[in-house]
């Protein structure tokens, strides 16, 4: 009887720990189930969509330092536009101001104007807010509207990562088709010593009616603050 009895015990024992065994393997790969899916999602949140060469540009409405809301569509007499996404703080931005400035001078008559988008979230970056925003258009005389991606989703439909992040587009049958992407210049430290000026290059291949030489660069500044893609 007491034979019984411990067999009875044993044979417990051991379903027990089957049982247990089973479970722990059932509890791992759950586990790793759900870390893939973890991963997964945050590659998918860091990884912002953008556009590529040739895509074509959507349109946005953001408020501008002066209080009105500012749209490309607003500009019906454009050829196209010098959008970038810069701001106050970020000293690559700082080192571009009066090149962006430039750039507006230039090509804003011939039909090209520059569009400035500032995408940080001021929550993290309070400088980069509209208030700041518009004392540092006012100080520097900026001839081009400065607008406030307030929602943070325009610079991530284009897919601008740095601070500044230059897109040229250009009108065609009504649709706005990107065909620059990138840095401004390949010198951010020292204007008298660029070689390739990128954005003015592919203006003025879009002027002419020839192809554009460099259609992509790397974009050289400070990432966009953003708490969604940490």
């Amino acid at each position: 009887m007491k034979n019984i009895i411990k067999l009875t015990a044993f044979s417990f024992l051991i379903i027990t720990q089957i049982a247990c065994t089973k479970n722990a393997e059932k509890t791992a790969d759950t586990s790793e189930q759900e870390s893939a899916v973890e991963e997964t999602i945050v590659e998918k949140i860091a990884q912002p969509a953008g556009y590529a060469i040739g895509d074509t540009a959507a349109d946005f409405s953001l408020e501008n330092v002066d209080g009105s809301m500012v749209s490309l569509a607003n500009y019906t007499d454009s050829k196209g536009f010098i959008v970038t996404f810069t701001c106050n703080h970020c000293p690559y931005a700082v080192a571009y101001e009066s090149r962006i400035i430039a750039l507006d001078k230039k090509y804003a008559p011939l039909g090209y104007p520059v569009i400035a988008i500032s995408p940080n979230d001021p929550s993290i970056v309070p400088e980069d807010g509209m208030d700041a925003m518009k004392k540092l258009a006012e100080e520097k005389g900026y001839t081009f509207p400065y607008l406030l991606d307030a929602e943070q989703d325009v610079y991530v439909k284009y897919g601008a990562t740095k601070t500044p992040h230059m897109f040229v587009l250009q009108k065609e049958n009504d649709a706005l088709i990107v065909k620059y992407i990138g840095a401004i210049d390949d010198n951010y430290e020292d204007e008298n010593d660029v070689t390739e000026r990128y954005v003015e290059d592919a203006i003025d291949a879009l002027l002419s009616g020839t192809k554009i030489a460099v259609e992509s660069t790397k974009a050289i500044g400070c990432s966009i603050k953003d708490n969604r893609f940490k």
